[in-house]
């Protein structure tokens, strides 16, 4: 997955008028602003309500459903291999949210602060916070592309991370 590919994806949902978050390796990229390594998918946070808007503008660029993993995740692909791993998320009123794990009362929450811009390819995107991508990294043996992005967030802002 390239910068272009993610910002043309990101153009697709906005002009569908459904709102992304990017999330994953590539929300560490927007975070510091810069690409710094090679990403096998994007990840993106939707809008439950807003997904029917969001999949049928994937579906008109070649995007098909591979995974489904609902109600936590599910992935889609085109045929060039570019896959988008998307999160639905269900809001409240204040600007936080939940995504729904399977488990019931086990919800993963998103606080409304964790919802912030970054730069990935020169343009303004939104995506998830520094503390929000330390939550994502906690609670599993991290692999090297984990270890990358987390020195890149201990490099570009200080933080300890997992």
């Amino acid at each position: 997955m390239r910068q272009t590919d993610v910002t043309e994806i990101l153009a697709l949902a906005r002009d569908a008028g459904a709102r992304v978050w990017v999330a994953g390796g590539w929300g560490v990229d927007a975070l510091v602003g810069r690409w710094t390594r090679d990403h096998a998918d994007l990840d993106l946070l939707h809008r439950v309500e807003e997904e029917p808007a969001l999949l049928a503008a994937l579906a008109g660029a070649g995007f098909t459903e591979t995974l489904d993993g609902r109600p936590a995740r599910f992935v889609v692909a085109d045929a060039g291999g570019r896959e988008i791993d998307l999160h639905p998320l269900s809001f409240a009123p204040d600007g936080s949210a939940v995504q729904h794990t399977g488990e019931p009362g086990l919800p993963y929450r998103y606080p409304a602060d964790c919802f912030v811009t970054g730069t990935i390819g020169g343009a303004v995107v939104v995506c998830v916070s520094v503390a929000q991508q330390l939550l994502f990294h906690q609670g599993y043996a991290h692999r090297d592309r984990d270890r990358h992005d987390m020195a890149l967030l201990r490099d570009a802002f200080g933080v300890q991370t997992p």
